[in-house]
């Protein structure tokens, strides 16, 4: 796989039923190795491990019902407290690129669940943006923030 803007971790790969797969350490279970997964994978793991993101208040493939259809937000972080979502990251392979598509697809998933950060990373370039729902705006930040940063803005 190819490498990514985010650290290194110790991937649990193998190789099933004629398949390679990556353990999801969220999911707790493998999962087929896409480009796509590779980069959740990393970011997960740089989310806990840099930012202090606890596992247990995240995410993948959380279903959302928009416009009476199914649809899956990438990862989910919540907030402790009655597991309100505060953000979601939405992945794609290191060979797409970030544009205002992507960023109308978790704007839409973002109707739904209402959170005040938004993350978009495809590897190798992320962007992080704090929505204002109440007025409508939303401001792109230089890095992504903490758990800690994160809970504090929303008090």
């Amino acid at each position: 796989m190819q490498p990514l803007n985010l650290p290194p971790f110790e991937a649990n790969i193998k190789k099933m039923n004629g398949m390679v797969k990556i353990l999801d350490i969220l999911r707790h279970k493998f999962v087929a190795l896409t480009p796509e997964e590779w980069v959740r994978q990393h970011f997960v793991h740089f989310l806990m491990e840099q930012k202090a993101y606890p596992a247990t208040l995240m995410a993948n493939e959380v279903a959302v019902t928009l416009n009476g259809m199914s649809r899956r937000c990438d990862t989910v972080v919540y907030r402790q407290e009655g597991l309100k979502p505060l953000m979601i990251v939405e992945y794609k392979r290191p060979d797409v690129a970030i544009t205002q598509k992507v960023f109308e697809q978790i704007c839409r998933y973002n109707m739904v669940l209402e959170v005040e950060w938004l993350v978009v990373s495809n590897g190798l370039k992320h962007y992080c943006c704090k929505v204002d729902i109440k007025n409508g705006r939303y401001a792109f930040w230089e890095d992504i923030p903490t758990y800690e940063k994160l809970v504090k803005s929303e008090e």
